[in-house]
Protein backbone atom coordinates (compact mmCIF):
# COMPACT_ATOMS: atom_id res chain seq x y z
CA UNK A 1 0.00 0.00 0.00
CA UNK A 2 1.04 3.89 -0.52
CA UNK A 3 2.26 5.04 2.47
CA UNK A 4 1.00 8.11 1.92
CA UNK A 5 -2.54 6.59 1.36
CA UNK A 6 -1.96 4.32 4.70
CA UNK A 7 -0.99 7.20 6.72
CA UNK A 8 -4.36 8.94 5.79
CA UNK A 9 -6.42 6.05 6.43
CA UNK A 10 -4.66 6.06 9.85
CA UNK A 11 -5.72 9.30 10.61
CA UNK A 12 -9.25 9.37 9.74
CA UNK A 13 -9.38 5.73 11.13
CA UNK A 14 -8.01 7.17 14.41
CA UNK A 15 -9.90 10.40 14.76
CA UNK A 16 -13.56 7.80 14.08
CA UNK A 17 -12.03 5.61 16.79
CA UNK A 18 -12.01 8.17 19.47
CA UNK A 19 -15.96 9.18 18.26
CA UNK A 20 -16.49 5.21 18.82
CA UNK A 21 -14.48 5.06 22.08
CA UNK A 22 -17.38 8.22 23.49
CA UNK A 23 -19.65 5.12 23.33
CA UNK A 24 -17.21 2.48 24.89
CA UNK A 25 -16.96 5.16 27.69
CA UNK A 26 -20.52 4.79 28.92
CA UNK A 27 -20.07 0.74 28.96
CA UNK A 28 -16.66 1.38 31.06
CA UNK A 29 -18.50 3.80 33.70
CA UNK A 30 -21.28 1.38 34.09
CA UNK A 31 -18.78 -1.13 34.73
CA UNK A 32 -16.84 0.29 37.15
CA UNK A 33 -19.45 1.24 38.90
CA UNK A 34 -21.40 -1.55 39.12
CA UNK A 35 -19.66 -4.33 37.23
CA UNK A 36 -22.52 -4.93 34.72
CA UNK A 37 -22.26 -4.43 30.99
CA UNK A 38 -24.33 -1.76 29.85
CA UNK A 39 -25.31 -2.92 26.50
CA UNK A 40 -28.02 -0.47 26.03
CA UNK A 41 -25.36 2.01 25.11
CA UNK A 42 -26.48 2.02 21.52
CA UNK A 43 -29.78 2.72 22.01
CA UNK A 44 -28.60 5.67 24.10
CA UNK A 45 -26.75 7.32 21.04
CA UNK A 46 -29.30 6.77 18.90
CA UNK A 47 -31.78 8.69 21.40
CA UNK A 48 -29.15 11.59 21.36
CA UNK A 49 -29.14 12.34 17.56
CA UNK A 50 -32.79 12.23 17.73
CA UNK A 51 -33.92 14.32 20.66
CA UNK A 52 -31.26 16.83 19.31
CA UNK A 53 -32.87 16.91 16.31
CA UNK A 54 -36.09 17.84 17.58
CA UNK A 55 -35.28 20.03 19.86
CA UNK A 56 -33.12 21.92 17.40
CA UNK A 57 -35.99 21.56 14.47
CA UNK A 58 -39.60 21.06 16.40
CA UNK A 59 -38.80 23.28 19.03
CA UNK A 60 -36.88 25.80 17.43
CA UNK A 61 -33.39 25.95 20.18
CA UNK A 62 -30.34 26.70 18.52
CA UNK A 63 -28.38 23.73 17.90
CA UNK A 64 -26.48 24.25 20.71
CA UNK A 65 -28.70 24.83 23.30
CA UNK A 66 -30.40 21.24 21.71
CA UNK A 67 -27.44 19.84 21.92
CA UNK A 68 -26.69 20.79 25.58
CA UNK A 69 -30.25 20.06 26.56
CA UNK A 70 -30.40 16.81 24.77
CA UNK A 71 -27.20 15.67 27.28
CA UNK A 72 -28.99 16.84 30.57
CA UNK A 73 -32.03 14.85 29.37
CA UNK A 74 -30.22 11.38 28.77
CA UNK A 75 -28.26 12.34 31.90
CA UNK A 76 -31.34 12.50 33.65
CA UNK A 77 -33.04 9.44 31.51
CA UNK A 78 -29.43 7.72 32.54
CA UNK A 79 -29.97 8.07 36.29
CA UNK A 80 -33.95 6.98 35.92
CA UNK A 81 -32.80 3.55 34.47
CA UNK A 82 -31.20 2.75 37.21
CA UNK A 83 -33.12 3.72 39.59
CA UNK A 84 -35.99 2.31 38.38
CA UNK A 85 -35.33 -0.89 36.37
CA UNK A 86 -31.46 -2.07 37.61
CA UNK A 87 -32.18 -1.37 40.88
CA UNK A 88 -34.98 -3.62 40.93
CA UNK A 89 -32.45 -6.31 40.25
CA UNK A 90 -30.36 -5.99 42.70
CA UNK A 91 -29.60 -9.78 44.19
CA UNK A 92 -30.62 -11.30 40.60
CA UNK A 93 -28.00 -13.22 38.55
CA UNK A 94 -25.58 -11.31 36.50
CA UNK A 95 -26.83 -12.51 33.42
CA UNK A 96 -30.66 -11.37 33.81
CA UNK A 97 -29.33 -7.78 34.35
CA UNK A 98 -27.42 -7.71 31.72
CA UNK A 99 -30.26 -9.06 29.71
CA UNK A 100 -32.27 -5.93 30.79
CA UNK A 101 -29.81 -3.63 29.30
CA UNK A 102 -30.15 -5.98 26.01
CA UNK A 103 -33.67 -5.35 26.61
CA UNK A 104 -34.02 -2.19 26.95
CA UNK A 105 -31.68 -1.66 23.23
CA UNK A 106 -33.96 -3.63 21.86
CA UNK A 107 -37.16 -1.28 22.96
CA UNK A 108 -35.52 1.83 22.52
CA UNK A 109 -34.42 0.53 18.85
CA UNK A 110 -37.92 0.41 17.53
CA UNK A 111 -39.69 2.82 19.98
CA UNK A 112 -37.81 6.35 19.29
CA UNK A 113 -37.75 5.53 15.38
CA UNK A 114 -41.32 4.57 15.57
CA UNK A 115 -42.35 7.67 17.47
CA UNK A 116 -40.09 9.87 15.88
CA UNK A 117 -39.37 8.65 12.39
CA UNK A 118 -37.42 6.04 10.82
CA UNK A 119 -36.58 8.44 7.34
CA UNK A 120 -32.43 9.54 7.63
CA UNK A 121 -32.63 13.05 8.61
CA UNK A 122 -29.58 15.31 8.04
CA UNK A 123 -28.12 17.29 11.02
CA UNK A 124 -26.17 19.97 10.47
CA UNK A 125 -23.52 20.99 13.15
CA UNK A 126 -22.08 23.58 10.52
CA UNK A 127 -19.15 21.38 9.80
CA UNK A 128 -17.80 22.13 6.86
CA UNK A 129 -18.37 19.24 4.22
CA UNK A 130 -14.88 19.71 2.20
CA UNK A 131 -11.87 18.06 3.32
CA UNK A 132 -9.30 19.43 5.44
CA UNK A 133 -6.05 19.34 3.14
CA UNK A 134 -3.08 18.54 5.34
CA UNK A 135 -0.22 18.44 2.67
CA UNK A 136 -1.35 15.35 0.57
CA UNK A 137 -3.02 14.23 2.81
CA UNK A 138 -7.42 14.81 3.25
CA UNK A 139 -8.81 14.82 6.62
CA UNK A 140 -12.62 14.50 6.94
CA UNK A 141 -13.30 17.52 8.85
CA UNK A 142 -16.27 16.35 10.80
CA UNK A 143 -14.09 13.11 11.90
CA UNK A 144 -11.27 16.14 13.53
CA UNK A 145 -14.04 18.00 15.25
CA UNK A 146 -16.24 14.91 16.66
CA UNK A 147 -12.62 13.28 17.33
CA UNK A 148 -11.24 16.05 19.27
CA UNK A 149 -14.54 16.79 21.26
CA UNK A 150 -14.44 12.83 22.21
CA UNK A 151 -10.30 13.21 22.87
CA UNK A 152 -11.71 15.82 25.16
CA UNK A 153 -14.41 14.28 26.80
CA UNK A 154 -12.38 10.86 27.71
CA UNK A 155 -9.56 12.73 29.37
CA UNK A 156 -12.05 14.56 31.22
CA UNK A 157 -12.96 11.17 32.37
CA UNK A 158 -9.74 9.90 33.20
CA UNK A 159 -9.04 13.23 35.42
CA UNK A 160 -13.44 12.49 37.04
CA UNK A 161 -12.02 9.53 38.66
CA UNK A 162 -9.33 11.52 40.42
CA UNK A 163 -12.50 13.47 42.22
CA UNK A 164 -13.83 12.93 45.27
CA UNK A 165 -17.03 11.15 43.53
CA UNK A 166 -14.76 9.52 40.87
CA UNK A 167 -12.87 8.23 43.97
CA UNK A 168 -16.49 7.05 45.65
CA UNK A 169 -16.95 5.18 42.50
CA UNK A 170 -13.62 3.37 41.92
CA UNK A 171 -14.22 2.23 46.02
CA UNK A 172 -17.93 1.12 45.02
CA UNK A 173 -16.20 -0.65 41.76
CA UNK A 174 -14.03 -2.37 44.19
CA UNK A 175 -15.98 -3.38 47.10
CA UNK A 176 -19.61 -3.00 47.55
CA UNK A 177 -20.00 -4.20 50.73
CA UNK A 178 -17.18 -2.49 52.30
CA UNK A 179 -18.22 1.09 50.34
CA UNK A 180 -21.34 0.77 52.32
CA UNK A 181 -19.89 0.14 55.64
CA UNK A 182 -17.95 3.48 55.02
CA UNK A 183 -20.71 5.19 54.45
CA UNK A 184 -20.83 5.53 50.46
CA UNK A 185 -24.03 5.87 48.78
CA UNK A 186 -23.37 2.71 46.64
CA UNK A 187 -26.57 3.39 44.58
CA UNK A 188 -26.25 7.30 44.07
CA UNK A 189 -23.06 6.53 42.72
CA UNK A 190 -23.82 3.80 40.15
CA UNK A 191 -27.20 6.04 38.79
CA UNK A 192 -24.39 8.74 38.92
CA UNK A 193 -22.25 6.27 36.51
CA UNK A 194 -25.76 5.60 34.18
CA UNK A 195 -26.10 9.09 33.74
CA UNK A 196 -22.70 10.23 32.70
CA UNK A 197 -23.11 6.87 30.48
CA UNK A 198 -26.43 8.42 28.76
CA UNK A 199 -24.16 12.17 28.36
CA UNK A 200 -21.46 10.00 26.63
CA UNK A 201 -23.66 7.87 24.14
CA UNK A 202 -25.61 11.38 23.56
CA UNK A 203 -22.30 13.12 22.64
CA UNK A 204 -21.51 10.28 19.93
CA UNK A 205 -25.27 10.01 18.32
CA UNK A 206 -24.77 13.80 18.34
CA UNK A 207 -21.42 13.49 16.50
CA UNK A 208 -22.49 10.31 14.49
CA UNK A 209 -25.34 12.21 13.60
CA UNK A 210 -24.05 15.53 11.91
CA UNK A 211 -21.76 12.41 9.80
CA UNK A 212 -24.41 10.34 8.58
CA UNK A 213 -27.51 11.28 9.49
CA UNK A 214 -30.01 10.57 12.22
CA UNK A 215 -31.80 6.99 11.99
CA UNK A 216 -32.17 3.65 13.41
CA UNK A 217 -28.70 2.78 12.55
CA UNK A 218 -26.93 5.31 15.28
CA UNK A 219 -27.63 2.06 17.90
CA UNK A 220 -25.46 -0.30 15.80
CA UNK A 221 -22.43 1.77 17.41
CA UNK A 222 -23.25 -0.65 20.36
CA UNK A 223 -21.29 -3.05 18.36
CA UNK A 224 -18.14 -0.53 17.81
CA UNK A 225 -18.33 0.08 21.61
CA UNK A 226 -17.74 -2.85 22.75
CA UNK A 227 -15.40 -3.81 20.61
CA UNK A 228 -13.43 -1.39 22.11
CA UNK A 229 -14.63 -1.72 25.89
CA UNK A 230 -13.47 -5.41 25.56
CA UNK A 231 -10.24 -4.72 24.29
CA UNK A 232 -9.55 -1.97 25.87
CA UNK A 233 -10.27 -3.20 29.34
CA UNK A 234 -13.96 -3.28 30.93
CA UNK A 235 -12.78 -1.59 33.74
CA UNK A 236 -10.21 0.78 32.69
CA UNK A 237 -11.07 4.37 31.55
CA UNK A 238 -7.65 4.77 29.44
CA UNK A 239 -8.32 1.54 27.84
CA UNK A 240 -10.70 2.93 25.99
CA UNK A 241 -8.64 5.65 24.91
CA UNK A 242 -6.27 3.87 23.14
CA UNK A 243 -8.33 0.74 22.20
CA UNK A 244 -10.25 3.38 20.56
CA UNK A 245 -7.23 4.47 18.31
CA UNK A 246 -6.58 0.87 17.66
CA UNK A 247 -9.98 0.00 16.39
CA UNK A 248 -10.60 2.99 14.41
CA UNK A 249 -7.08 2.68 12.66
CA UNK A 250 -7.59 -1.02 12.08
CA UNK A 251 -10.96 -1.20 10.40
CA UNK A 252 -9.97 2.45 8.51
CA UNK A 253 -6.86 0.12 7.32
CA UNK A 254 -8.65 -3.10 6.20
CA UNK A 255 -11.52 -1.69 4.90
CA UNK A 256 -9.41 0.57 2.29
CA UNK A 257 -7.31 -2.26 1.59
CA UNK A 258 -10.14 -4.89 1.75
CA UNK A 259 -13.10 -3.35 0.82
CA UNK A 260 -12.32 -2.52 -3.11
CA UNK A 261 -11.42 -6.46 -3.11
CA UNK A 262 -14.52 -8.20 -1.52
CA UNK A 263 -16.86 -5.86 -2.08
CA UNK A 264 -17.70 -3.74 1.27
CA UNK A 265 -18.46 -4.84 4.78
CA UNK A 266 -14.81 -5.13 6.05
CA UNK A 267 -15.45 -2.43 8.74
CA UNK A 268 -18.35 -4.67 10.73
CA UNK A 269 -15.98 -8.50 10.43
CA UNK A 270 -13.07 -6.27 11.92
CA UNK A 271 -14.88 -5.21 15.08
CA UNK A 272 -16.40 -8.58 15.71
CA UNK A 273 -12.71 -10.54 15.21
CA UNK A 274 -11.42 -8.51 17.53
CA UNK A 275 -14.44 -9.05 20.23
CA UNK A 276 -13.67 -12.59 19.86
CA UNK A 277 -9.63 -12.45 19.55
CA UNK A 278 -9.67 -10.51 22.91
CA UNK A 279 -12.23 -12.93 24.62
CA UNK A 280 -10.03 -16.01 23.59
CA UNK A 281 -6.41 -14.29 23.53
CA UNK A 282 -6.81 -11.87 26.51
CA UNK A 283 -10.33 -12.10 28.54
CA UNK A 284 -9.55 -8.81 30.67
CA UNK A 285 -8.65 -6.48 27.84
CA UNK A 286 -5.32 -4.65 27.23
CA UNK A 287 -5.50 -2.38 30.27
CA UNK A 288 -8.00 -4.35 32.49
CA UNK A 289 -8.05 -5.80 35.66
CA UNK A 290 -7.52 -9.38 35.41
CA UNK A 291 -9.58 -11.21 38.54
CA UNK A 292 -9.16 -14.97 38.67
CA UNK A 293 -12.08 -17.20 40.61
CA UNK A 294 -11.53 -20.23 42.12
CA UNK A 295 -13.87 -22.63 41.57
Amino acid sequence: MDLLLFTELAINGALVGLMYALVALGIVLVYKASGYANLAQGAFAMAGGYLCLLLASAAGLPLWAAALLSLAVLFAGGMLVERFLLRRMIGQPVVMVIMLTLGLEILLRGLVPGLLGSTVKPLDLGIPQTPLLLGEILVNRAYLAGGGLALVLIVGAVLFFNSPLGVRMRAVSDDKIAAWAVGIRVEHVIAVAWGLAGVSAGAAGILWGSVQGVDWTLSLLLLKALAIAILGGLDSVPGVLAAGLVVGIAESVAAGVLDPLIGGGTRDVVASAIILLTILVRPHGLFGSEHIERV
